[in-house]
């Protein structure tokens, strides 16, 4: 039977409630299919009426990818199931406005409707309306959006669990904790798109919803048709390729080469397509180079990462390979969620060999705030592996706090370089 307790998300419920009742800013939702979206906007209007005094009569909501949603709305449809113009949905949304009271207006999956930032520009300028909407594609964005709304919309990210709100979901659903690494090599393994949590301890319904419901439909919906893919098979090779080859420097025709050798042949400009699909789409995340001591971004290789690790074990289909980037690809997910701006560090030095470049694995920095460098480890508690892993710290002249994560018990400083166990670091308050 599947449970469908709703598990609690507070930081991103603590971002909506920063910015409630500034009716003039758009707050949208972004982030990949199936990551909670719509289930945060159900929290959020649960805290409003419990915590906020907001009573039923002010809360509109519709989900535009739920066609029964809206049509128990009292909105028609065409036969593809979509409303046929965005003054539909706008005239029946004012029709419904308590005229005495501030109304706050819920629609999921926006873009799906055409014109919609009429619609939504339409609203943020109704003094009594709260806007908040859920999109699934970052090109929602572009500049034409950005000053048809002259600026004025607030975006909050959210991504799939995270590995604390992994545990706690465990907890919210009663079910039978295991010891804290276990639960890491479940959460690598099985996802933290919320809903897989209703089938844990069956694999292949989680594979199943993982492939059909998050995977293919993101890939139709947000990809092939937007970009009128035609060989969606190639598609298909491009993510095993990249997903398999997370944390890895990677250009477009280097991967061009490197498919063309292994019978799969991918053109550059249809790379370049495949990779602003999944990034649009918030399957896959670019992390650009840092010139550390030039303090500048880099214009050549990137790494990727996935959003998911458990999305990438069922394409895959292989579980214990490359745990190293695995653990990279958690760390570099939970620094952007904790709002740091994230890059891959370079350092030169000259050597007797000539000049060797070093990397760090992640330079972050939030707003406003001093930058943190990071290392990933799986085990550092050899010397050699230790001192690899540092090296390039000793390079960087300055004085910046720079932290070394691995799986290995406790904690420790050497030469002002901290020590962290990573899954402690991943339960910390932020």
């Amino acid at each position: 039977m599947i449970d469908r307790i709703l598990i609690d998300r507070p930081k991103y419920l603590e971002q909506l409630n920063k910015w409630k009742d500034k009716s003039d800013l758009v707050k949208i939702v972004t982030g990949v299919r199936r990551c909670g979206k719509s289930k945060l906007f159900t929290l959020y209007q649960n805290h409003l009426l419990k915590n906020q005094q907001v009573e039923q009569s002010q809360l509109f909501s519709v989900n535009l990818e739920n066609p029964i949603e809206t049509r128990e709305c009292g909105l028609k449809l065409n036969n593809n199931n979509q409303l046929e113009n965005y003054e539909i949905l706008l005239d029946y949304i004012l029709s419904k406005l308590n005229k005495n009271k501030m109304n706050y207006v819920f629609i999921d999956e926006i873009q799906l409707l055409e014109n919609w930032q009429h619609i939504a520009n339409a609203l943020r300028l109704v003094e009594n309306v709260d806007l908040y909407l859920t999109g699934s594609n970052a090109y929602m964005f572009s500049t034409d959006l950005a000053n048809s709304f002259g600026g004025r919309y607030i975006e909050i990210k959210i991504q799939p669990f995270s590995f604390k709100e992994y545990i706690e979901a465990y907890k919210q659903k009663q079910l039978p904790i295991k010891n804290i690494q276990e639960l890491y090599s479940h959460y690598i393994r099985e996802s933290g798109f919320p809903q897989t949590l209703d089938f844990i301890g069956d694999r292949q319904a989680i594979n199943d919803y993982l492939l059909n419901t998050v995977y293919l439909n993101t890939v139709q919906k947000d990809i092939v048709k937007r970009f009128n893919i035609a060989e969606a098979d190639k598609l298909d090779s491009f993510v095993n390729y990249i997903f398999d080859n997370i944390g890895n420097e990677t250009s477009l025709r280097g991967i061009e080469k490197i498919l063309k050798a292994s019978g799969r042949k991918i053109s550059v400009p249809s790379i370049d397509l495949y990779i602003k699909g999944l990034l649009d789409s918030y399957l896959l995340y670019k992390c650009e180079k840092y010139d550390i001591k030039g303090k500048q971004i880099l214009d050549s290789n990137s790494k990727y990462y996935v959003a998911d690790l458990g999305l990438r074990t069922v394409l895959l289909g292989q579980e214990e390979k490359d745990l190293g980037h695995i653990l990279e690809n958690v760390v570099y997910l939970e620094l952007i969620r904790r709002g740091y701006k994230v890059s891959v560090g370079k350092i030169t030095k000259q050597t007797t060999e000539g000049r060797k470049t070093l990397e760090i694995d992640f330079v972050a920095q939030r707003p406003g705030e001093i930058k943190e460098y990071y290392q990933v480890a799986l085990y550092a508690l050899d010397e050699d592996v230790l001192n690899r892993e540092i090296a390039p710290f000793k390079e960087i002249k300055d004085n910046y706090p720079k932290f070394l994560l691995s799986l290995d018990f406790g904690y420790g400083e050497t030469n002002g370089i901290k020590r962290i166990n990573v899954l402690d670091w991943l339960l910390e308050e932020n």
